[in-house]
């Protein structure tokens, strides 16, 4: 690992989480990378130098297919928890993370294995 790589690593753990909520910001990271799971999708993009603020910023997405109001906010719950415990030490500082639930597997996979999954994917997005 790089210094850059490392120091890079040490501010992401320092920052907290912010939420992507505007359209642009999603469609911008549907353009970028993306990363299969079987409970989600990772789409990932490394923000411009020239973009706002060095933190890494994360939005949560699930769609009318994922199943009526009650499973959809209960999966987008479990997005955000397995965001939150994960990101700040796999995650990178200048990137932004859209998670979008799958239907049927997001709201009842173990969540042990989902966290598998996103630092799975973090580290195959990533290259680590």
């Amino acid at each position: 690992m790089t210094k850059e790589a490392a120091r890079t690593d040490v501010v992401a753990a320092l920052l907290p989480l912010e939420r992507l909520r505007k359209r642009p910001d999603f469609l911008r990271a549907a353009r970028a990378r993306r990363v299969p799971c079987p409970a989600f999708l990772l789409q990932a993009r490394e923000r411009a130098p020239d973009e706002a603020a060095q933190a890494i910023r994360v939005g949560f997405t699930c769609s009318k297919k994922v199943g009526n109001a009650v499973a959809r906010n209960r999966a987008k719950r479990r997005l955000r928890e397995i965001a939150r415990l994960t990101l700040p030490d796999h995650g990178r500082a200048g990137w932004d993370y859209v998670l979008i639930g799958r239907p049927g597997e997001t709201g009842q996979r173990d969540f042990a294995a989902m966290l598998d999954d996103l630092q799975r994917a973090l580290r195959k997005l990533h290259g680590a």
